[in-house]
This record gives structure tokens, C-alpha cells and sequence, in this order.
């Protein structure tokens, strides 16, 4: 955590406990009848911190029950000059950053999700599991989007640094990506070509990168957004990250208070453009593990789907949603090539 976030942190959870404490100080005031011997100015205080106290009821069960298990789809079209007029568009849906544990949240309802999207090919930008108990949970998942179109995933940091033995993909048809080159044959013969490292093996990245055929629709997986220097300056049409969770409990106009990124709030969530490469940051599906409360505030899990079409003649795509998932659209195609 950068020494910024930690300092956000810090005024955050100080807010809370200050509104908190002030708020029970008052309330027990006037139980015992002793509040209006109070200043004014400390009562108004007093009854300040009781309104934030109790409007921040609400927020913390909306961040606990409601809010992590209300997926968003988000479409992002984008414009390519690799294919040629009149060529179907590429969809590829992208997940991240699972966090499976024992209990199932949303991975009973993703494989239904996605399909509904009619993905070419999925892509998962690691951070599987919170702890062995959920590898059975992460699997059951994978498995079942592995069996609706060609999955590819990488490893993210939990998987390396906590599971680095686990055995994470193995049976759920999924393809594990460690600086090859691979490619899926879509419906008109073209082919998509995909690249990716796991977290701790960046020196592969370069040999990897250089290794895309130039003049073909590329994608390349990576846990962090923080290989956008190095990846911009290749063929890649579009990096796909994902790791700072869009903050996981993020302030009204304010946004992340903590991305765990090099680049802290830079590239918190969403589509950036570096040189002739984007860059996409998913919010991801589950929470961060350990001791950190399981909760989302304004960073909805997500499902990220990219409609990659020919540069011209590409139609701006609607608003739509079911079974409580809201399909959030670009205004207009964003030209990658």
C-alpha cells in the first residue's frame, strides 16, 4: 500500500470512528438527562454525528448484503483497422479477482451471465481464491465458463504469493497463460491472438509481447495495470488487468480510496488509452481475503464484455440488463487501431 492510500486510510476509518464515538456520547447524554447542560455548539455537534451515524446504517448493509452481489456488465465497443468492413465483431468477456471461498456469492450465477453474452473467447486476470477452502467453488465456476467458449487465465498476486502450489486450473478446461502465444479460431476463419504472464514472472513479458503477430487483433493478461509503460509500446490492441477491485469501497465522487497499484488512483477502474494500446481495469468479481471486511461500497463486481468490430460501419450499441445485472454502454466505438 502506498504511503497516500495508507494516509486515506487512515482519515477514513478516524472519520468513522470520531462520528461513531460522538454519536454514542450523545445518546447517552440524554438517556441520563445531562445533554442539555451541554454548549450549544457541542450539541449541534451531538446531533450532527447522530444523522452521519444513522445515515451510515444503511450504507454498511447495502456494502455488506446488497451491493457485492449485484453484478454490472459493461460493454465496451471498440474500433479496430485489423479487421476488415463487414467482418463479424470479436467478443470476448473478461473476470477477474474471484476471491472463492467456502460460501458461494456470485459464481453460481456468472457461467449464466456470460453466456447470455455469446463470448468468442473468456479471459480471467487471476486473484482465484481467498483460501484452499474455496478452490472447490473457483473450479465449479471455471469450469462451467470454460465449457461455453475458449478460457484463458493468468495468476494474480493471492495466487502467487499465498497459492503458489495450488493446483487452480487443472480440469476446468481453462488454458493457463505463462508468456505463450496462443490463438482462437473464430467464426469466420480470423484468428484472436492472446498472450499473458502471472504475477513474479514479468521477465517474460517482453518475449511474450514481441512474440504477437503485429497486424492481428492481440490481447495481453496481466493481474496489475502496472506493465502499461512496457506493453504500450508493442503491437497488444488491448492490456486487460484488473486487481484494484475499483477500490472495493470507494467515496461519492472521490472514488478508490486504495487501488494497491504503483500508480495508485491513476488507473483505478476502467478504459484508458496509452499510445496506440488500452488499457482495461476491471473491478473484479469478489472481495480481498483475510481480515479485511467482505464488503463492496460504489464498485460493483464486474463483467467486462469488448465488442471488437471493424473501424467502420460499427454500430452504437443499447442499454440492456436482466435478472438484476445493468448493462452499462459507451457512447460511441473507441478505435484501437
Amino acid at each position: 500500500m502506498q504511503p497516500a492510500e495508507q494516509l486515506r486510510v487512515l482519515l477514513f476509518l478516524t472519520f468513522l470512528v470520531t462520528v461513531y464515538a460522538l454519536a454514542a456520547g450523545t445518546v447517552v447524554r440524554r438517556i441520563r438527562g445531562r445533554f442539555a447542560e451541554l454548549p450549544r455548539r457541542r450539541r449541534l455537534v451531538g446531533h450532527g454525528a447522530v444523522v452521519l451515524a444513522l445515515l451510515g446504517l444503511p450504507c454498511f448493509y447495502y456494502g455488506w448484503r446488497i451491493e457485492p452481489y449485484w453484478p454490472e456488465v459493461t460493454r465496451v465497443p471498440l474500433a479496430t483497422d485489423k479487421l476488415a468492413p463487414g467482418e463479424p465483431s470479436i467478443r470476448v468477456v473478461h473476470l477477474s479477482d474471484l476471491h472463492s471461498e467456502r460460501r458461494e456469492r456470485l459464481e453460481p450465477a456468472l457461467p449464466r451471465l456470460v453466456a447470455a453474452l455469446r463470448p468468442d473467447a473468456i479471459v480471467f486476470t487471476g486473484d482465484a481464491i481467498n483460501s484452499l477452502d474455496g478452490l472447490p467453488t473457483f473450479k465449479r465456476c471455471l469450469g462451467k465458463l470454460a465449457a461455453i467458449a475458449p478460457t484463458f487465465a493468468v495468476r494474480g498476486n493471492w495466487d502467487a504469493w499465498y497459492f503458489p502450489r495450488a493446483d487452480l486450473f487443472g480440469g476446468t478446461g481453462a488454458r493457463e497463460l505463462d508468456g505463450e502465444v496462443v490463438s482462437v479460431r473464430l467464426r469466420n476463419g480470423r484468428e484472436l491472438f492472446l498472450t499473458g504472464i502471472p504475477v513474479e514472472h514479468e521477465p517474460r513479458a517482453r518475449r511474450a509481447l514481441s512474440a504477437l503477430p503485429p497486424h492481428e487483433v492481440s490481447l495481453f493478461l496481466y493481474h496489475y495495470p502496472d506493465l502499461i509503460a512496457s506493453v504500450r509500446q508493442s503491437s497488444v490492441d488491448l492490456y486487460c488487468a484488473g486487481h484494484t477491485h475499483g477500490g472495493q469501497v470507494a467515496l461519492p465522487l472521490y472514488g478508490a480510496l486504495v487501488t494497491f497499484s504503483v500508480f495508485g488512483k491513476k488507473y483505478e477502474r476502467g478504459l484508458f488509452q496509452e499510445g496506440s494500446t488500452w488499457l482495461y481495469v476491471n473491478r473484479g468479481i469478489g472481495m480481498e481475503g483475510g481480515p479485511v471486511p467482505r464488503v463492496r461500497f460504489l464498485a460493483r463486481p464486474e463483467i467486462t464484455l469488448y465488442e471488437i468490430s471493424a473501424a467502420t460501419g460499427l454500430a452504437q450499441s443499447s442499454r440492456t440488463g436482466s435478472g438484476g445485472v445493468t448493462a452499462a454502454t459507451s457512447s460511441s466505438p473507441v478505435r484501437i487501431r
